[in-house]
């Protein structure tokens, strides 16, 4: 038989029950633990990519807007500025909804991973486009209708070095082929992933001096697992270390090949007074402060470089550089 409680012992447990009630609704003290909010969790929807993995998906793709911007300001002979509005993770439902109808829809593959992605370009922003390639302002048209099959062929050159863009900004984690699959003017046709699937989704917005619009990338979750370990902080410091700066260096070797300088030989030179110049006319001989076999100096953009001998090459005057300059010589 269990123990029967006196009233003591009742009262004594009402009194506690009371107390620990009165200390719950006390203020907290200055300089007391706050206790932390709860934060609804959509278990329909869950993040499976972490903030981390997406901020290196955000430099990635910050470094492909600058290339964009570049490639586009060549073709389009205009300043076109590409900003990187955003990286987020939604279904492939929410993304496909929000791409407008009729549009310039892209599917594309990012050899060697597997599955499609999508890009896709606003329409008004692809007729802007297309009116700047063919000698107008490039405005956007007010008027919502499909691309004609000329303007689409001239969309396949923009995407072609679009696509080469890509490719170079992800050559800092995977060495990938962007190529394109598949093209359509209404989203909602395409399925290359189930409705409920993660999709990655870049927002980058482009602005031209006459128009504006949205370029808008998907890329499942099936297709960026394979390498989202490689997204990870270590790893992206260790391939930037071992694998970026000699491309890099590489690249800028390569530029700098191609540049052209102006380079310049000084036969020799003359003061005169300014009265003397006054009185120049044709036939008179200015001598100059060099004898004849004496080497000359050749500049490089107004920087003397070497020394070289004056000749003849065909029927062109030449010289030939005999050593590198220097005031000693």
């Amino acid at each position: 038989m269990g123990k029967i409680l006196s009233q003591e012992e009742i009262d004594a447990l009402l009194s506690t029950v009371a107390q620990s009630e009165a200390d719950l609704g006390r203020t907290p003290q200055v300089g007391a633990p706050t206790p932390s909010r709860a934060v609804a969790y959509d278990f329909k929807h869950p993040n499976r990519v972490s903030k981390d993995q997406l901020r290196k998906l955000e430099n990635i793709h910050d470094t492909f807007a600058g290339q964009m911007s570049s490639a586009l300001s060549t073709i389009q002979r205009a300043m076109v500025d590409t900003d990187l509005v955003s990286v987020d993770q939604i279904t492939y439902t929410e993304f496909i909804s929000s791409l407008k109808s009729p549009s310039c829809t892209y599917t594309f593959k990012l050899d060697p991973l597997e599955g499609l992605c999508i890009i896709d370009f606003n329409p008004a922003l692809a007729f802007a486009i297309v009116d700047r390639l063919f000698g107008g302002r490039g405005a956007a048209l007010e008027a919502e209708r499909e691309l004609t099959g000329i303007e689409r062929s001239v969309m396949r050159r923009i995407m072609s070095r679009v696509f080469e863009q890509l490719a170079l900004a992800w050559e800092r984690i995977l060495e990938v082929k962007a190529e394109p699959v598949g093209f359509e003017t209404n989203p909602h046709f395409i399925q290359i992933v189930p409705p409920g699937e993660t999709v990655i989704v870049v927002s980058l917005q482009l602005n031209m001096p006459a128009a504006g619009g949205i370029i808008s990338i998907g890329y499942p979750y099936v297709t960026l697992e394979p390498i989202l370990d490689k997204l990870a902080t270590q790893n992206w410091l260790g391939s930037a270390r071992a694998g970026t700066q000699p491309n890099s260096r590489r690249e800028v070797q390569d530029v700098l090949r191609q540049l052209e300088v102006a380079v310049s030989a000084r036969l020799g030179m003359a003061q005169l007074s300014m009265a003397d110049v006054l009185s120049l006319e044709p036939g008179m001989v200015i001598p100059l402060d060099m004898k004849v076999g004496d080497r000359v100096t050749v500049q490089v953009e107004g920087l003397t470089k070497y020394s070289a001998t004056v000749g003849q090459a065909g029927r062109r005057k030449a010289v030939r550089i005999e050593q590198f300059y220097s005031k000693e010589a």
